[in-house]
């Protein structure tokens, strides 16, 4: 792994990969001294520090790029760490907590004082999810505090699925990786606000919709999932407001029926381009660079696939790219949510 020079001292990324006792406590102590560490999630990679810890915290900014208002998650290893960040814990969040933790569920509560500002993006709600993952759960109760950890990417860049990915972003960035493995999930968690009446989703993500509305009833669907956040307006989660999950290349999303979508494609993209399609229709792409996000009725393997596709199409040097989407059922809602936003919600409905 490379160094990094930060003034007069170098900094070396040390990348774990086995789970032993010896390495998780070496993790942790990167944790507890307020340095920042790679950690993989069933949803994505991580790049995590002591939440409790503003300068940590702030150093998780820096190594992103990521603007100062958009907030951090912490990561917690049981339901019981709730009240101890976490003011005014509603019935609600135990019930969700028993059902989907550990899992892709972060819930919105107000936070303690214990919380720093900048860990939360000035907000004075804090986003709080129990990863499923055993080498970050360990490290976590190695450490002994919440671990702050937005995805571990360059900001605006495809989130990390791989400790490659990881590497690729971070060497020489930051402390240690953790290699866990690829991702089972491979979009984020799902965000669902609790401090409002009726719950709110903020960000669609690996724990569908519909399973939210099974447990809490009505929950409302924020408009930043389906459209851009207004300029000015401050994000109460991460991932709302800013260009997000972007490839250097443009993209185009098109909607609607497959078959309808792919014949879209095939007469507009040019040859070159970059195509990321259902399995069943790669072979009306013929010059293109394409990229199978999983067959039309998988979505749990298209949210495996959808950011390795955008992220490798930066080493293909394509021209542009245009994407099948699919219907917004289960977890088509945080696939499409993705693919638009590095579109910047450029979407072509068919």
């Amino acid at each position: 792994m490379k160094t990094e020079k930060k003034g007069s001292a170098v900094l070396k990324t040390i990348l774990f990969t086995e789970a032993t006792n010896e390495n998780i406590e070496a993790a942790a102590e990167i944790i507890r001294r307020g340095g920042l560490l790679g950690i993989p999630t069933e949803t994505v990679y991580g790049l995590g520090a002591d939440a409790l810890n503003a300068d940590a915290c702030r150093r998780i900014y820096e190594a992103k790029g990521r603007p100062q208002d958009n907030p951090l998650i912490i990561h917690v290893p049981d339901s019981t760490w709730l009240s101890r960040y976490c003011e005014n814990v509603p019935e609600s969040a135990y019930r969700l907590a028993d059902e989907f933790w550990p899992g892709p569920l972060t819930m919105i509560l107000p936070k303690k004082d214990v919380v720093p500002y900048r860990t939360t993006g000035g907000l004075d709600t804090v986003g709080v999810r129990c990863p499923n993952h055993p080498v970050t759960l360990a490290v976590i109760r190695a450490a002994s505090v919440p671990v702050a950890a937005p995805s571990g990417n360059t900001s605006g860049r495809p989130s990390p699925t791989t400790a490659a990915d990881m590497v690729e972003d971070m060497d020489g960035k930051i402390d240690g990786i953790f290699d866990g493995g690829a991702c089972s999930v491979g979009v984020e968690s799902t965000i669902i606000d609790l401090t409002c009446e009726p719950p709110r989703l903020l960000r669609a993500g690996g724990l569908p919709l519909e399973e939210l509305q099974r447990v809490l009833g009505t929950v409302l669907v924020d408009r930043c999932i389906t459209q851009p956040v207004a300029d000015g307006e401050h994000p109460r989660a991460p991932g709302m407001k800013y260009r997000h999950y972007a490839p250097k290349a443009p993209v185009t999303v098109v909607t609607g029926d497959g078959e309808k979508s792919a014949d879209y494609i095939a007469r507009h993209a040019q040859q070159g381009a970059g195509v990321i399609c259902f399995s069943e229709y790669r072979a009306l792409f013929p010059g293109r660079v394409i990229h199978d996000l999983g067959p039309e009725g998988d979505k749990s393997e298209q949210a495996r696939r959808v950011f390795d596709a955008l992220r490798e199409f930066d080493v293909t040097g394509v021209p542009e790219i245009y994407a099948q989407c699919p219907d917004d059922a289960g977890l088509g809602l945080a696939i499409g949510n993705r693919l638009k936003k590095a579109a910047g919600f450029h979407v072509v409905e068919v």
